[in-house]
């Protein structure tokens, strides 16, 4: 098991907080996260999509690990999710953001919200890996509020017609499903979720983004929805309750991508490491020079700040799971799971740009792995809620709900 990895999942279980069971689960996300280093590596340099992610997932049974057994998954904790996607990401956020959208964002939202029968059909598929997911919510004009979105619906017969626009979208282009979050064109004020099908008329990806600053290996892109016909029985969580449900799939997201970002910090950290005592100037190891040892100490402090609100918040959020109806416990995650993204996300972003630092010239490259891991975190302070939302819902907390600057 990669040594950084494998320390907190040793100091972990020394707690009491990971079983010999989850650990063979841990182990197989280690292999994973091996097995896909290559690929990510090679498909990020030729900035394209990483298929080869989901095979390697479905091998190890990745994406099963947050369905629940009755739907044929392994249904662990939020802490051992997070473990996971902790390793996934020391090569970058490629592999970690589909993980991301498939594992912590669409299936909780069909556990919590879909019906039994909505349940039976998506999650064993979705277990095994056959079918891939979605998140319909932003849009070109519609992003830290969803409330302005202008994907709309509007009722016909047994079924509902969506016409609109969704931006930024992981896995767009590459799912089988979408939730999809669209407005009444009749009362604004009423947003509801759908399960689509992304292989129905009426869907297209009108772009492939490969523009992006980094972040290459994960499938970024613009979806039309032109006079989509769908289902009465595919509304998720029933008519009008969209923003709950996307809510609570960004609370669980935003521990999803913090998770990732401690990836990130440890990517950085061994990264730098090796450059450390295998470069030589002046003479000798660049590890030997003071400077290049402050930046390496910053690294694994901000490891250290990094993960330990993160594990916080996946067990808060195992608390909150049994018991959806209790708003304190709702509170309570929500909060942990803020604050926790955002302090994990400002120090990947600065981890890795230490790691750049240390590797120089090299450092400043799509070539070295550290500079993926720069461009790719960056996006981190970004997505699953912008930076300037965390520090608005922690400020909330503390002066009061009168304070609160958006609502």
């Amino acid at each position: 098991m990669d040594d950084l990895f494998s320390m907190d999942v040793d100091g972990l279980a020394r707690l009491g907080l990971v079983s010999k069971d989850e650990e063979k689960i841990l182990s197989k996300a280690d292999v994973a996260a091996e097995e896909t280093s290559l690929s990510e590596y090679e498909h990020y340099l030729k900035h394209e999509f990483n298929s080869d992610a989901i095979a390697t997932a479905r091998k190890h049974g990745l994406f099963a690990i947050n369905v629940k057994k009755e739907y044929g998954g392994n249904e662990v904790r939020p802490l051992i999710h997070s473990l996971v996607q902790q390793r996934l990401a020391q090569s970058g956020l490629g592999f970690p953001t589909l993980y991301d959208v498939q594992t912590f964002i669409s299936q909780p939202s069909i556990s919590r919200w879909g019906t039994e029968e909505q349940k039976k059909r998506y999650l064993p598929k979705s277990a095994t890996g056959e079918f891939i997911f979605s998140f319909g919510l932003t849009e070109p004009e519609a992003g830290s509020d969803p409330r302005i979105m202008k994907t709309t619906y509007r009722k016909e017969g047994d079924s509902y017609i969506i016409n609109g626009e969704k931006y930024l979208i992981s896995n767009g282009s590459i799912c089988n499903y979408m939730i999809l979050f669209a407005k009444s064109s009749e009362n604004q004020n009423e947003i509801t979720a759908f399960i689509i099908d992304a292989k129905e008329n009426g869907y297209s990806v009108e772009a492939q983004l490969r523009e992006k600053i980094g972040l290459f290996t994960a499938d970024t892109a613009m979806i039309s929805l032109e006079e989509m016909v769908v289902h009465e029985s595919e509304t998720l969580g029933g008519i009008g309750n969209g923003l709950r449900i996307a809510y609570s799939a960004l609370m669980s997201g935003r521990i999803g991508i913090g998770s990732a970002c401690i990836g990130v910090i440890e990517g950085s950290l061994k990264a730098s490491i090796e450059r450390s005592k295998s470069r030589i100037q002046h003479g000798k190891e660049i590890g030997k020079h003071q400077l290049i040892q402050q930046h390496i100490s910053a690294i694994k402090q901000n490891l250290e700040m990094a993960k330990w609100p993160i594990y916080n918040a996946a067990i808060s959020m195992e608390e909150y799971n049994k018991d959806y109806n209790n708003k304190k416990l709702l509170l309570d995650a929500d909060l942990k799971s803020a604050t926790a993204k955002r302090i994990a996300s400002r120090l990947a972003f600065e981890s890795a740009d230490r790691a750049v630092q240390i590797h120089g010239g090299f450092g400043y490259s799509l070539i070295s792995p550290v500079g993926q891991l720069f461009c790719d975190s960056r996006v981190a302070r970004i997505y699953e809620g912008t930076d300037e939302i965390q520090d608005l819902k922690i400020a909330a907390d503390l002066l009061g709900k009168e304070f609160e600057a958006f609502s």
